[in-house]
């Protein structure tokens, strides 16, 4: 057994990899035998991250606030705290707040046996993030 203490040290997300403000908190590394990487993801009103892949594919799980999540050619979903959504392994993607709201999830990936955990692509434009979402139910 190994106990990590707590350790202050939130983020900022790098403007790379995401439109607006968004603080990551890491919550496990890759280490030993083991590839996990998981954070939790905190996205200011109308934040997202930019078109992305995974090589494992990604889980994320929404704990707070109201989000939105698009696989490239889908629509775009209105995601709230429960829901998860799984990425397979090189779909192409984003997530991020609703432009009204803070989300937060916790982001669950496996890195490849380089140790990369994402291919980053282009910046989710603002004609992409507009369109009214898929609301389940409606």
């Amino acid at each position: 057994m190994k106990v990590t203490r707590n350790s202050p040290g939130t983020a900022q997300g790098p403007s790379g990899w995401f439109t607006g403000a968004a603080y990551i908190d890491s919550l496990a590394a890759p280490s030993g035998p083991s590839r996990l990487n998981a954070s939790s993801v905190h996205f200011t009103p109308g934040a997202r991250t930019a078109w992305h892949t995974h090589p494992n594919g990604q889980t994320i799980c929404v704990t707070e606030g109201v989000g939105r999540a698009q696989g490239r050619g889908g629509p775009i979903e209105v995601i709230r705290p429960g829901d998860r959504v799984f990425f397979e392994p090189g779909e192409d993607h984003w997530h991020g707040a609703a432009p009204d709201r803070f989300m937060t999830h916790l982001s669950l990936v496996e890195v490849d046996d380089k140790g990369n955990s994402a291919t980053w692509g282009a910046h989710v434009s603002d004609e992409e993030y507009a369109p009214s979402p898929k609301i389940e139910g409606a």
